[in-house]
C-alpha cells in the first residue's frame, strides 16, 4: 500500500532520532517536574539543555532534507 511505494531515505529518520534522543531527556526532566515527581517544582538542567540546543536544528534540517529527498523521488 502507502507505506511500500513510499520510503523515507535514512537521512529523515537520523534527523528524527537527533530530534528525539537530543531533545527528549530536556522534556522529559520538565515534565516530571511539572507532575511534581523531583523534589526541585524548577529544576536546572544545564546538560540536558545544551544537548538539546546543540542537536536540534541540525535534526530538524535533517528531516526536512530527508523529506524533501522522499518527494522528489515519488514524482
Amino acid at each position: 500500500m502507502f507505506v511500500s511505494r513510499f520510503r523515507l531515505p535514512k537521512m529523515f529518520w537520523i534527523g528524527l532520532a537527533l530530534v528525539v534522543f537530543g531533545s527528549g531527556p530536556l522534556l522529559a526532566i520538565g515534565a516530571a517536574a511539572g507532575l511534581g515527581l523531583t523534589s526541585d517544582p524548577n529544576p536546572n538542567p544545564i546538560g540536558p539543555g545544551l544537548l538539546a540546543m546543540l542537536t536540534f536544528w541540525p535534526g530538524i534540517i535533517l528531516t526536512a532534507i530527508g523529506a524533501v529527498i522522499a518527494l522528489r523521488r515519488r514524482s
